[in-house]
C-alpha cells in the first residue's frame, strides 16, 4: 500500500482527491490537513465525506507517508514541498508553484518571489500523456492547471506535427464555478452567477496563460501566438474549451485526424470523438477523461475539448501521475 497525506483537504480539489484516494485499492490515506477546520472531521465540512480527522499542516506526520498531495495556495505549497522532500517524501503539487520553469516569470505573474527556485528544474510537469516517461520515479510533480489541461491536450497533436499552422490560435474556454475555489467571492455567489455567463481576465491577464504558452513552446518551437479567453459558466464543474486553429492551406479532416489517432488511440483517458461530433461536459463530468471533437470550417479547425476541472483538471490527473510515479496501472482508482 502507498501511504498518502493530503495538505488542504477541505477545498473542492482536496475533497475530490480524498474521494479518489479513498476508493484507490493501493492507497491508504494517513492524514488530511486543514488550517480552517483543524480539530474537526472532514465529514463536518462535507456531510458525505469519511470521518477523517483534520489536523494542522505543521502537525502532519511526514515520517508516516510515502507521498503527499499539496492542495494549497501558491507559495505555501512550495514551502511545504521543501519540507516534505527533505523528509524523503514524494510530492505531487496541485498548486501553480512548480508549473513554470522560470522563477522570474513566476514572480511577475504571482507577485511573489518563488520560495524554492532550485526545485523548478527538477519538477516534472504532470501532463501525464506528454511526460509519462519522466514521471516514473519522480520526486516532485507539478500537476497542470485545469484550463491548460483542456487546451494543451487537444493542441499537442497539431503543434508536434508538420502541418502548416498560422496564428493566432484562439482558445475560448468556459469553466464551472468550482474552478474559482471554495473561498467565497462576489462573482461566484449563487445570485451573482446563476442565469449569468461572464468572461473574465480576457487578454493577457489570466495566470494560466504563461503556463499554456510555455508548454506550447515545448511542443513546437515556432508555435503561433495564443489568444486565451476564459469565461465563468454557471454550472458546478467542468471546462469546455473551443479552440480555433488556422491553416495556411486548405486541409481536410482526413488529413488532420491521423495526427490525433496516432497520438491518442491508445490513451485510456483521451476520448477522440467521431468527426463532426462536439465535445460536451456530459462526455466527461466526474471522470478523468478529456473528450476531443474535430470540426473543419474552411481553413480553420475548430476543436472542442471537455474535461472535469476537478478530476482531469486537478485531482484525477494528480492520481494518474501518482500511479505512474509508483509504477501502478495508470487507470487504477480512476473512471475511464
Amino acid at each position: 500500500m502507498i501511504r498518502a497525506g493530503i495538505f488542504g483537504a477541505t477545498g473542492y480539489t482536496g475533497y475530490e482527491l480524498v474521494k479518489l484516494l479513498q476508493r484507490h485499492p493501493q492507497v491508504d490515506v494517513v492524514f488530511a490537513t486543514s488550517q480552517s477546520f483543524a480539530g474537526q472531521k472532514l465529514s463536518d465540512v462535507y456531510p458525505q465525506a469519511p470521518h477523517l480527522p483534520l489536523i494542522l499542516g505543521e502537525d502532519a506526520p511526514l515520517d508516516a507517508v510515502d507521498v503527499v498531495f499539496l492542495c494549497l495556495p501558491h507559495a505555501a505549497a512550495a514551502e511545504t514541498a521543501v519540507t516534505a522532500l527533505t523528509a524523503g517524501v514524494t510530492v505531487i503539487d496541485l498548486s501553480a508553484d512548480f508549473r513554470l520553469k522560470d522563477a522570474n516569470t513566476y514572480a511577475s505573474w504571482y507577485d511573489k518571489t518563488h520560495p524554492a527556485p532550485h526545485l523548478l528544474a527538477e519538477a516534472v510537469y504532470g501532463l501525464t500523456e506528454f511526460t509519462r516517461a519522466q514521471l516514473t520515479g519522480a520526486r516532485l510533480v507539478a500537476t497542470p492547471g485545469c484550463y491548460p489541461t483542456s487546451i494543451l491536450l487537444p493542441l499537442r497533436p497539431l503543434l508536434t506535427s508538420n502541418l502548416p499552422i498560422t496564428g493566432p490560435i484562439i482558445a475560448d474556454a468556459k469553466s464551472g464555478i468550482s474552478g474559482a475555489g471554495r473561498t467565497p467571492k462576489q462573482n461566484t455567489h449563487f445570485v451573482e452567477a446563476h442565469n449569468n455567463f461572464s468572461p473574465y481576465k480576457i487578454g493577457r491577464s489570466h495566470r494560466h496563460l504563461p503556463e499554456i504558452e510555455q508548454v506550447m513552446g515545448w511542443f513546437r518551437q515556432d508555435t503561433p501566438p495564443l489568444i486565451f479567453s476564459p469565461h465563468l459558466l454557471p454550472v458546478e464543474r467542468g471546462i469546455l474549451s473551443t479552440i480555433y486553429v488556422n491553416f495556411v492551406e486548405r486541409v481536410t479532416l482526413e488529413e488532420i485526424r491521423p495526427y490525433f489517432t496516432a497520438m491518442y488511440a491508445n490513451e485510456p483517458f483521451i476520448c477522440l470523438l467521431p468527426d463532426g461530433e462536439l465535445a460536451t461536459l456530459a462526455h466527461v463530468t466526474r471522470t478523468n477523461r478529456c473528450a476531443i471533437g474535430l470540426t473543419l470550417a474552411g481553413n480553420t479547425l475548430v476543436i472542442t475539448s471537455a474535461i472535469d476541472n476537478l478530476v482531469k483538471g486537478a485531482a484525477g490527473q494528480a492520481v494518474q501521475n501518482m500511479n505512474v510515479v509508483f509504477g501502478i496501472e495508470e487507470t487504477t482508482g480512476l473512471t475511464v
